[in-house]
């Protein structure tokens, strides 16, 4: 007889061997965890502006028209003939200032085509029109 286990081959396994599942969790985990970030970097597109100092910031105006004709410049209420004056200072402190309009279902468009050609007028050419997702009303 040798020396060893005795091993018998009769008896019924009544146990669950957890380690495989857990090892495969774990690897599942991390392939989860590294994809995650990844896609979620490639979904959600940002143009960040190069500098090298860190002082040189795009600049970024929100227009908002509202349906009783007023309008807002980042928030705070001012004349036409105001919006145009800080839109050209920022102009000639950074060429590349861009622009988002938000204008109220009710605006006329000939309302937001106006406020397009006074900020084109004064060099702003990167600008884009607010919306809401449609995905967003049925929800």
């Amino acid at each position: 007889m040798a020396g060893g286990a005795q091993q018998n081959d009769d008896e019924i396994i009544s146990a669950i061997n957890v380690t495989p599942l857990v090892d495969i969790m774990l690897v599942l985990l991390i392939i989860f965890m590294v994809t995650a970030t990844y896609i979620v970097a490639q979904s959600i597109p940002v143009d960040l502006p190069e500098a090298a100092t860190g002082e040189d910031v795009v600049t970024t105006f929100a227009l908002t028209l509202t349906k009783d004709g007023k309008t807002y410049l980042d928030g705070t209420a001012m004349e036409l003939k105001e919006v145009r004056e800080r839109i050209r200072s920022a102009v000639k402190t950074n060429e590349d200032v861009r622009a988002v309009i938000a204008a109220d279902r009710e605006v006329s468009h000939g309302r937001v085509v106006n406020v397009i050609d006074i900020i084109r007028d004064e060099g702003i050419t990167k600008f884009a029109l607010n919306i809401q997702s449609v995905k967003d009303d049925e929800e």
